[in-house]
């Protein structure tokens, strides 16, 4: 099973985001599915289709790369990066044209082949310092 959770987890991110298949969304997610976003929950496919539509009104040439896919019993967590152009005003701010990158964690818990539960963490602080053009807080900074 956890082979196809990986594949399946993988399918999610290069359906969806690289290819922009908004029908991946109801072939995956099962009706009552909340995907867990930090503070924000996103309740089944219809929800996350309003999320995916102000997230590619945002940012265009969305490029996901998987890293790592671990996955034990019913769930299954992915690690990835992800580049995108900031094009749009789906998070109320201007186009800027920019390149963004971001990096994230997700995690999903299968049930009968689908998306049943998920949580994700991605570093979306990251990508609003960028568009805005602000400097890296010191402290996520390397040290000389």
């Amino acid at each position: 099973m956890s082979n196809t959770q990986k594949e399946t987890i993988i399918r999610w991110f290069e359906e969806v985001w690289n290819q922009g298949r908004r029908e991946t969304i109801d072939e995956l997610l099962r009706p009552g599915c909340v995907i867990h976003d930090g503070e924000t929950s996103i309740n089944g496919p219809e929800e996350f289709k309003l999320y995916f539509d102000r997230m590619r009104a945002a940012f265009s040439e969305i490029r996901v790369t998987f890293h790592e896919a671990i996955a034990d019993g019913d769930l299954t967590c992915l690690r990835w990066s992800a580049t995108r152009r900031h094009t749009g005003d789906g998070m109320g701010l201007p186009a800027t044209g920019k390149e963004i990158h971001t990096t994230g964690v997700s995690i999903v818990r299968f049930k009968d082949g689908h998306f049943a539960e998920a949580w994700q963490n991605w570093d979306m602080l990251g990508v609003m310092e960028q568009i805005r053009g602000a400097t890296t807080a010191k402290v996520y900074m390397a040290a000389p």
